[in-house]
C-alpha cells in the first residue's frame, strides 16, 4: 500500500481516505456481486470502519437484498449513487471498500478469488491466484497480523 490511499464516488461529492492496508482483498464472482454491480465480479478491500476518514461528503446506506438472506447494506453517494464501501452481516465495524473507487485501483490486487463456481466462464484468473468455489478458511489464508485485527473488532 501506497503511504496514502484515497478514493471516492464518480461526481466527487464523496471522498476518503483508508489510514491503513486494509486485513485482505477479496474479488467475488457470487451471483449478489454481479447483480449488484452490473459486473462480472467485484474487489473488496476488507477494512475496519474506523479506519476509513471522511474527507467529504457522507454516504447513505442502502439495504440490499441477498441470496443468503444475511443483512447487506451498501454504502452509496447520495448524489451519484456510486458504491463506496458494504457492511456485510450487520457487522458495523467492518467495511467491505469497493477498490474500484479507490484513485488507484491498481495499488490493491486480490488476495483471493471467492465464488468461483459463479464466475463467468469468459473471466480468466491469473496463474496461481489463491481461488475458491465458494469461500476459504480465514484462520489458515489471512496473515497473523490481519486475523488479529478481524479479532479485535469482531471477537
Amino acid at each position: 500500500m501506497t503511504s496514502t490511499m484515497e478514493g471516492g464516488c464518480f461526481c466527487g461529492a464523496v471522498r476518503y481516505r483508508l489510514l491503513s492496508a486494509p486485513m485482505f482483498v477479496n474479488c467475488c464472482h457470487c451471483r449478489d456481486c454481479q447483480r449488484q454491480t452490473g459486473s462480472a465480479f467485484v474487489v473488496n478491500a476488507l477494512i475496519e470502519t474506523d479506519r476509513i476518514a471522511l474527507l467529504s461528503g457522507r454516504p447513505e446506506p442502502v439495504a440490499m437484498p441477498t441470496d443468503s438472506g444475511r443483512p447487506h447494506d451498501i454504502h452509496r453517494c447520495p448524489a451519484c449513487r456510486t458504491a463506496l464501501w458494504s457492511d456485510y452481516g450487520g457487522r458495523p465495524a467492518l467495511r467491505f471498500v469497493r477498490v474500484g473507487t479507490l484513485d488507484d485501483p491498481t495499488a490493491l490486487a486480490p488476495d483471493a478469488h471467492i465464488f468461483t463456481r459463479s464466475k463467468l466462464p469468459w473471466v480468466v484468473l491469473p496463474e496461481g491466484a489463491p481461488a475458491f468455489e465458494i469461500f476459504y478458511d480465514i484462520g489458515t489464508l489471512w496473515p497473523q497480523p490481519s486475523l488479529e485485527r478481524r479479532h479485535a473488532i469482531l471477537g
